[in-house]
Order: structure tokens, then sequence, then C-alpha cells
């Protein structure tokens, strides 16, 4: 009896060891997944534009704040000239929130800001 006790124990102490790898295991792939669609999203975000602002996710909400690491500067036109816009280099602070208002995550990403502050007049 004392031997199949044991053994008992032992065999529930291993599942409970599993089950809570599984868990870790849950949480870091929906970390990661949220992280890819945050990324993505971001690509869309123009910093010089929209320096600061957030979105509601359906299980989270993202916001973040960009803050000028270069000073606007004229781009260059091939072969040589200005080009219709200006650019500048940005450090944005991401902030991912779960449903419940606790912060879940953050990073930094580096983006390229741009404006159009010329037409493209023919001649």
């Amino acid at each position: 009896m004392v031997l199949i006790s044991g053994a008992g124990l032992a065999l529930f102490a291993w599942i409970n060891t599993e089950l809570s790898g599984l868990s870790r295991l849950r949480q870091t792939n929906a970390r990661a997944e949220a992280m890819v669609n945050v990324v993505e999203y971001m690509h869309t975000v123009n910093p010089m534009l929209s320096p600061e602002g957030g979105v509601p996710f359906a299980a989270y909400r993202l916001t973040w704040k960009a803050k000028a690491v270069t000073a606007v500067q004229d781009g260059v036109s091939y072969p040589r000239g200005m080009s219709l816009y200006q650019l500048a280099l940005y450090d944005n602070y991401v902030t991912v929130q779960q449903a419940d208002g606790t912060r879940w995550f953050d990073f930094t990403l580096r983006q390229v800001g741009y404006k159009r502050v010329r037409d493209n007049k023919l001649f």
C-alpha cells in the first residue's frame, strides 16, 4: 500500500510539473503572437505624423510614444536634388497592456518618420 501511494504521489508531482510547463509555454506563445501583431501594426504608423497614440486589439491594447533620435532633414532625390519629403529617425516606446489594464510587455522600436513638404511640379 505504501509502495502504491508513493508511486501515485510521484506520478501526480510529474503531471503537475508538466501542466505548469505547458502553461508557461502557452503564455510564451501568446506573447510571441502578440509581439508579431504589434510589430506588424507599428509598420503602418508614421512616428513623425503621430508621435503618440494607442489602439485596442481584441485581447490587448497597445500604446506608443515616439522620441526623435535625429534632427529632421530633407531627403535626397535620385540622381540629385531634394526629395519631396523630410525624414527623421525615431525611437518608439511601445507598451502592450492586457484586457484588464495590466502591463503585459513593452519594447522599443526604431522607425523612420517622414512628411511630404514639397509638390512635384513638372516644368
